[in-house]
């Protein structure tokens, strides 16, 4: 059965080409939808991109046809942008939808569908508060729900047995990892590759089993991505900064370590109004990493002022890595959890050829509001790279940082 699905701002903000998503339903995007996108497009970052990018996706499909009347896409739905008049919210706006607030705006368009058509009217928004409010009015409202993936449904990467005996190798995907009385092994897709760390990396071994995987997939030349997911002090940039020295200045596999992350910006201001050069601007972000570089190169004798002064390690804010390609480097995205699918799939398509990169993060711990722990491009990415001969995954459980940091996490 067909039915009517009215967007809100923030769906086409997360992904532009939402509208594209629905199959063979009505894709409706109220005026107002379109007037906060016409005032987001002049912002720097994500948001401006996203928001330019969505009008230009509405922009090709009206040269296609009216989008007042209706214009098909190419699922079957159609797209359609309605206009109504000041009549039509006399009778179908309830009295506390006033005017200046957008969203009851939006729940007014839909109360006008729900009331005027035989199909069902469903709103779609990020915004939790929104969905409660049609909730209360009667009107059906859900989640972007297309690119989210079930965070419980998330292999831990690794799968503990008796013997080796015991496997059923049919239900093991590629790379992943086992632990069993015979020792610990890499599932390559056909047999069981042995792993062990005989000596230490870049002065470092491995604290538990679930740090020794993560290493084993840091360091295998032909694991391309490894998405490391676990709580604070669990090690996750630690051991992506550890293998990115070792391959990078030991080894001497890649040209440079790029290490970057999202910023997510104080009072809505992207990075660029910041004072200041880019070192500046984002050295507060990146006092974390600094400080591991710090101890890394200090217990192996290297000059941190040496690799940063030869450009070796680059650290940079996300918004800058957007349009490069990137060939032959060592690349941690840390915090991903703060990123869309869409700005994931954004900088993995920017990796050159000989490149690695490296996803770290918690997918408990987000800063943006319009994410959560199973709609973020961390989660999204992770889900989507499981049995992928390329890639390999680790859920990191064990704090290793100090006992009151694990016992916080835990409690708090």
């Amino acid at each position: 059965m067909v039915k009517n699905y009215v967007l809100d701002t923030n769906v086409l903000i997360h992904d532009p080409e939402a509208i594209y998503s629905f199959e063979d339903n009505n894709v409706f995007i109220p005026l107002p939808v379109i007037e906060e996108l016409d005032k987001l497009k002049k912002e720097q970052g994500r948001v401006g991109k996203s928001a330019r990018t969505a009008i230009r996706v509405l922009e090709e499909l009206r040269n296609k046809g009216n989008l007042h009347d209706g214009v098909k896409l190419d699922s079957g739905g159609k797209i359609i942008i309605p206009v109504l008049s000041e009549g039509d919210f006399d009778r179908h706006q309830v009295k506390f939808l006033f005017e200046k607030y957008v969203d009851n705006w939006i729940l007014s368009y839909a109360m006008f569908l729900k009331t005027t058509r035989t199909e069902p009217t469903i709103i779609v928004s990020k915004d939790i508060s929104l969905r409660l409010k049609a909730l209360a009015l009667g009107l059906q409202a859900e989640d972007y729900l297309t690119d989210k993936s079930d965070l419980s449904l998330l292999p831990l990467g690794y799968v503990s047995v008796d013997s080796l005996k015991d496997l059923n190798v049919e239900k093991l995907y590629v790379n992943e990892y086992v632990e069993s009385k015979e020792g610990f092994f890499r599932f390559n897709g056909q047999d069981f590759e042995q792993i062990s760390l005989k000596s230490k990396v870049f002065g470092i071994s491995p604290r538990n089993k679930e740090q020794l995987f993560a290493l084993d997939a840091l360091l295998e030349d032909d694991i391309k991505l490894v998405s490391l997911i676990g709580i604070a002090g669990t090690g996750k940039t630690f051991l992506a900064l550890v293998a990115a020295l070792q391959k990078t200045l030991v080894e001497g596999l890649y040209e440079r370590i790029i290490v970057a992350r999202p910023l997510i910006p104080m009072g809505g201001k992207d990075i660029g109004y910041l004072p200041g050069a880019l070192e500046e601007k984002i050295s507060p972000w990146m006092s974390g990493v600094m400080d591991n570089l710090e101890y890394l190169c200090r217990l192996n004798n290297v000059s941190l002022k040496e690799i940063m002064k030869k450009e070796i390690v680059e650290l940079e804010a996300l918004t800058y890595i957007r349009g490069r390609s990137i060939p032959n480097q060592f690349i941690i995205i840390d915090e991903a959890q703060n990123l869309t699918p869409l700005e994931v799939k954004t900088i993995l398509t920017r990796a050159g050829e000989g490149t690695k990169v490296v996803l770290t993060g918690d997918p408990y711990q987000i800063d943006t509001p319009y994410l959560d722990e199973s709609s973020n491009g961390l989660v999204y990415a992770a889900s989507k790279f499981v049995g992928k001969s390329i890639a390999a995954h680790i859920f990191l459980k064990k704090g290793e940082r100090s006992e009151l940091a694990s016992l916080a996490a835990e409690l708090l």
